[in-house]
């Protein structure tokens, strides 16, 4: 806000000036270059203020040290070979079961597409998947790219229903694995 002597003086104002300062200004006499808080008659002192914002700001003493507790990493199981064998023919089973309902997207290619995408899963499921929070989207992926180069018919359709499989069930299917009591 820019104070001038009019403003001043007619208290349209916040603060209240001492009488030197007013006195200065209605002489026309040259005013501070700056005026400063201390000019202000019904500013709080810088005093309150201190203690105003120390009792504010923490209810903590100053002295108290914080230390990050560093966080624990969890660790995912290995796979597991015989899971990722059992699974992979579950897979392959109900990718033809899925697959075979729309035919003519695939032509005479149906079964070299489902070997392609089993094949790949498999290899995930061997080297990567270790339960619940490991399934990524990269096999599937690498199954369209795959299913394209060898031009084959239908690789979205497949890529698209072997991930939808994979989120519906190789989560609940680890589960339920693990949770067998060992014979």
């Amino acid at each position: 806000m820019i104070l001038s002597p009019s403003s001043i003086l007619s208290n349209s104002h916040p603060f209240s000036f001492s009488k030197t300062t007013i006195s200065a200004i209605t002489a026309n006499a040259p005013l501070p270059t700056k005026l400063s808080l201390a000019h202000c008659t019904n500013f709080p002192s810088s005093h309150s203020l201190r203690r105003i914002s120390s009792n504010t700001l923490s209810t903590r003493p100053r002295s108290a040290a914080r230390h990050a507790t560093p966080l624990q990493k969890y660790v995912y199981p290995d796979p597991i070979p015989e899971f990722a064998e059992h699974e992979t023919r579950k897979f392959r089973s109900e990718l033809m079961r899925k697959l075979s309902k729309n035919k003519e997207a695939f032509g005479g290619d149906l079964d070299n597409v489902v070997k392609v995408c089993a094949e790949i899963f498999n290899e995930f499921l061997h080297k990567e998947y270790g339960g619940p929070g490991t399934l990524v989207v990269e096999p599937f992926t690498d199954m369209l790219v795959v299913l394209k180069a060898k031009k084959l018919s239908g690789a979205p359709e497949a890529a698209r229903a072997a991930l939808l499989w994979a989120q519906n069930y190789l989560d609940r299917d680890w589960e339920a694995w693990n949770s067998q009591e060992p014979n």
